[in-house]
């Protein structure tokens, strides 16, 4: 007697007959290790820094500097800022990319060029165009 194709079809994906397509369990918790350790040094430990640089002076000491009404304004203005900003570009986003994604036109290369430079200029070198330009001493600083 010929077994079903229904049965076959279960025999065939097994996890035997695909063994060449998993690791070995040791392979798998290597890679994890790998993967966390990787997280945890450009991850967890530039804001482990950053708590204990603030923290080093003690909890009183962090708190009156944050209660500051220049830096409660400060994370207002931050707060207020990210709750425009969000928004509008997710809007021009979606906007955005469903004109290049559907329409070809004059100027498409030019949009998606701008759309682009963020990814391929540091913020770093961003923020320092902005002080130069914007900054107290800058070009258009007052």
């Amino acid at each position: 007697m010929r077994p079903s194709s229904h049965t076959s079809r279960f025999a065939a994906a097994s996890p035997a007959a695909h063994s060449h397509l998993t690791e070995s369990r040791l392979i798998t918790g290597l890679l994890i290790a790998v993967a966390l350790g990787y997280l945890g040094l450009f991850l967890l430990v530039p804001v482990l820094a950053v708590f204990a640089k603030a923290l080093e002076h003690g909890l009183a000491t962090y708190w009156a500097a944050i209660s500051d009404p220049l830096a409660l304004a400060a994370i207002r203005l931050t707060v207020i800022t990210a709750a425009i900003a969000v928004p509008l570009n997710t809007l021009f986003g979606l906007a955005a990319s469903w004109v290049v994604a559907k329409f070809d036109f004059p100027g498409k290369n030019v949009l998606l060029t701008v759309i682009d430079l963020p990814f391929s200029v540091s913020p770093v070198i961003t923020g320092l165009l902005f002080v130069l330009l914007f900054g107290a001493q800058g070009v258009f600083g007052t």
